[in-house]
């Protein structure tokens, strides 16, 4: 019986290794023709870049067009001219230079958005520079208005006295910023403690300075011009895939060099070399492109490269499409990992580390200033004392004896209803001497989380703080479904811990359909309105909802590494079939090891919900349907009867797909296309979940 039982067996192996081989020789045979139809279908990426191109070319002239009298921030004349005009300018009226501020946070967003969406072969090292350089005059420029603004109001303090106490209190809130000051006038200890009722941010002051002829300011900008610039200037990490591990080794000898610059550059903040974080990037990116040329030297002409190099195009991720020499070229988390062992540890555990957490709701410039003198009125006449000094800060905690101690300040701070902070932040000051954020100098810290958000500190002096949050909060994601909802429209949808992200695509554009959390809608500020995936991401980080994996981000989440050829691979004719066809995730994506990925797939025309999925595996040059379910008690890569694998996973999903199906992939939008790419290389669900 055993016999028969081992020979049976045997024949049973022997009978589906043959299958097996047949089916191995039918691709084989097929997959040239099959390689030429996805090429096909994958001009749609270069059609993208190119109308992207064309569109950044138009823009830019509509933009010399225009006259309207605001500045190209990308011409260095025009903002010299800009900035030195508002520099002469003496009025120093409060609103006038928050409305001021307005246009200068615009003409800084301009230029980051230009720096993270323009190709790296559209743009110059000299011209990368020269933006950051603008970008950090215009910060400091603003900065240095609000001081003058600050300065102006405390020499006329009687314009804004309180009727109650006799000191002088103003709120002002502009769209980006709150501005808060408070003058001690009367010099009496029963009023050390004040609230700004407006915008309940409040301090109690130590008795010393209670009685002292001393400002306080609470300047609470929405954005952060304190972080180093190359937080700010951070795109969607390269992934590198090549053919080879010949080629891999070969991207990591090259890739050596340029990370030890960027090393060097985090080091040195808001200094010139920290200014060239983000043209270190490009300058990888640029090596990358010339490795790019050097493979495909082995297989095509000067000639053909060169007619071929008119289409290659960088994207604002750092993606180098080579469709035409049948490679895909993005930069290997895995060779990521082993450079960024090299890094040197940050050893000082009150400094934040900026690559695990990172600023939400903006900054709080906290100051005590030296009251300057206040205007005299003889008749007619208004007098007052000019100091070439400028704003003074008052010294506090006074330099005396190093062993001597001094009352904390105690700080309340109302949270912004913008902003989600799923856990307790991390209090941080920002450390002018060495630049960086960090811990120490803040204790007894309490977090109201009820109705009206709200935090109370104490501070040994006065610092410029942040909340910050852990970047990786919603990682690793708990599902995610990306399906078609109409011609050229698609929903995807991102399950975390905290919260469920929707975000629908229709053409060239994005929009956050919703933010819930505990079953409510929150962040109705930022959903509804159509904008580009750049955007999106921005908005989205800039809320404290971060769903987008960074650089260093597989150091602090615990995730199912996949293999850059299958998950890139993936994402690409995920984006090419999202016209018709649904994903979403599966528990055996897990199991399916390193080198493939394991998804649901679902043929999907109408506008409702998913129900019949199959699972399909693919590792970048195979794909097959899977004989499992979702609920099948163990992983299995037994292939689904009467079914066949295919060198790509468009055809296998034509094997079983209708024609109204295939029909609407060939006719879909190339727009559509490229930013349903955009947004999974962005999410990296594959990944990350």
């Amino acid at each position: 019986q055993a016999q028969k039982e081992e020979a049976a067996r045997l024949e049973k192996e022997r009978i589906e290794q043959e299958q097996m081989e047949k089916l191995k020789a039918k691709d084989q045979e097929r997959r040239e023709a099959e390689l030429a139809e996805l090429h096909s279908l994958e001009q749609k990426f270069l059609s993208a870049q190119q109308w992207k191109t064309d569109y950044r070319a138009q823009a830019k002239w509509e933009r010399y067009l225009s006259c309207d009298g605001s500045p190209d921030p990308t011409v260095l004349q025009e903002i010299n001219t800009f900035m030195s005009l508002w520099r002469e300018d003496q009025n120093e009226d409060i609103q006038l230079v928050m409305e001021k501020g307005e246009q200068v946070l615009n003409l800084i967003e301009k230029l980051q958005f230009i720096l993270l969406d323009t190709p790296r072969n559209e743009i110059t090292e000299k011209e990368t520079v020269q933006y950051q350089e603008s970008i950090l005059e215009l910060q400091n420029l603003l900065h240095q208005k609000y001081n003058g603004a600050t300065e102006h109001l405390l020499k006329v303090t009687n314009m804004h006295e309180d009727s109650d106490t006799g000191n002088m209190q103003a709120v002002m809130k502009g769209k980006n910023v709150t501005f808060c000051i408070w003058a001690n006038l009367k010099k009496k200890v029963r009023f050390k403690h004040h609230m700004f009722y407006d915008t309940q941010h409040g301090f109690d002051l130590p008795k010393s300075l209670a009685v002292s002829s001393v400002a306080v300011r609470i300047l609470h900008t929405h954005y952060d011009h304190v972080s180093p610039l190359w937080l700010q200037c951070q795109s969607v990490p390269q992934l590198e895939v090549l053919d080879s591990k010949e080629l891999i080794q070969n991207s990591k000898d090259n890739a050596e060099e340029p990370e030890e610059e960027e090393k060097k550059a985090r080091e040195e903040p808001n200094t010139p070399a920290e200014e060239e974080t983000c043209s270190d990037g490009r300058k990888s990116a640029i090596s990358l492109t010339e490795k790019c040329n050097s493979i495909a030297d082995r297989n095509e002409t000067e000639e053909e490269i060169e007619k071929k190099s008119e289409i290659l195009d960088i994207t604002s991720q750092g993606i180098c499409y080579l469709m035409s020499f049948g490679y895909f070229v993005v930069q290997d988390p895995l060779m990521q990992e082993e450079t960024n062992e090299k890094e040197e540890a940050i050893t000082d555990e009150n400094i934040v580390n900026l690559q695990q957490f990172v600023p939400v709701g903006g900054v709080y410039h906290i100051d005590v200033l030296q009251l300057p003198p206040q205007v005299k009125h003889f008749k007619d006449w208004s007098m007052v004392e000019l100091l070439d000094g400028g704003l003074e800060a008052y010294p506090y905690p006074p330099e005396e004896a190093e062993d001597a101690t001094h009352p904390p300040i105690q700080i309340t701070l109302r949270l912004s209803d913008n902003v989600m902070y799923f856990e307790d932040p991390v209090i941080a000051r920002w450390d002018p001497t060495g630049q960086q954020w960090r811990t120490d100098g803040i204790s007894n810290i309490t977090y109201e989380t009820q109705e009206k958000k709200s935090i109370t500190l104490e501070m040994g002096a006065f610092y410029t703080i942040a909340l910050l949050q852990d970047a990786h909060l919603n990682m690793p994601y708990r599902a995610w479904e990306l399906r078609p909802t109409g011609m050229d429209e698609a929903l995807l949808i991102v399950t975390t811990v905290f919260a469920t992200i929707q975000i629908q695509i229709k053409g060239n554009q994005c929009m956050l359909s919703s933010v819930v959390v505990e079953e409510k809608d929150v962040l109705s500020h930022i959903t509804g309105k159509w904008i580009s995936p750049i955007v999106l991401r921005a908005v989205l980080k800039k809320a404290g909802v971060n769903i987008f994996p960074g650089e260093y981000s597989h150091k602090y989440v615990s995730v199912s590494k996949k293999a850059p050829l299958a998950e890139v691979r993936a994402y690409q004719q995920m984006a090419l079939v999202a016209s018709a066809f649904a994903f979403a995730w599966s528990k055996w994506n897990v199991e399916a090891g390193q080198e493939q990925v394991v998804f649901k797939v679902s043929e999907h025309l109408k506008a409702d919900s998913v129900k019949d999925w199959s699972l399909y595996m693919f590792n970048g040059q195979k794909a097959q349907k899977l004989k499992i379910t979702e609920t099948s008690e163990a992983f299995s890569e037994e292939l689904e009867e009467n079914s066949e694998f295919h060198s790509t996973l468009y055809h296998t999903l034509k094997d079983a797909a209708s024609k109204e199906a295939i029909d609407k992939v060939e006719t879909a939008s190339f727009l559509f296309v490229d930013v349903v790419y955009q947004l999974l290389l962005a999410t990296r669900v594959l990944t990350y979940s």
